[in-house]
């Protein structure tokens, strides 16, 4: 399985322990449903339990994280995505181009 390390330049600590680093695993679709479904309409909560679910951590622990941390680490998420993930959260249906 495919992960991402995400080096923290300001560590925080998880069960106990003092962390520099964070590694996300790929998303499988059950993991974006269980955290919709845990956050309801909640979308920054969805994104933090998702996050903690793929790096393996709790959510009220990732909200430790210094937010510069927290950005290295969506963006490492959307490196995951495909490229027209991006599209379609801009509202554009499939098949649709972007506007150049």
């Amino acid at each position: 399985m495919e992960t991402i390390t995400i080096k923290l330049g300001y560590p925080i600590t998880l069960d106990g322990v003092l962390r520099d680093a964070l590694t996300m695993r790929r998303p499988k679709v059950r993991d974006v449903r269980a955290a919709s479904k845990r956050a309801q309409d909640d979308d920054e909560l969805r994104e933090i339990t998702l996050f903690a679910m793929l790096a393996d951590v709790a959510p009220d622990e990732l909200e430790q994280m210094d937010m510069a941390d927290y950005v290295a680490m969506q963006r490492a998420y959307d490196s995951f995505r495909p490229a027209g993930a991006a599209a379609r959260q801009n509202g554009q249906g499939a098949g649709e181009a972007a506007a150049a």
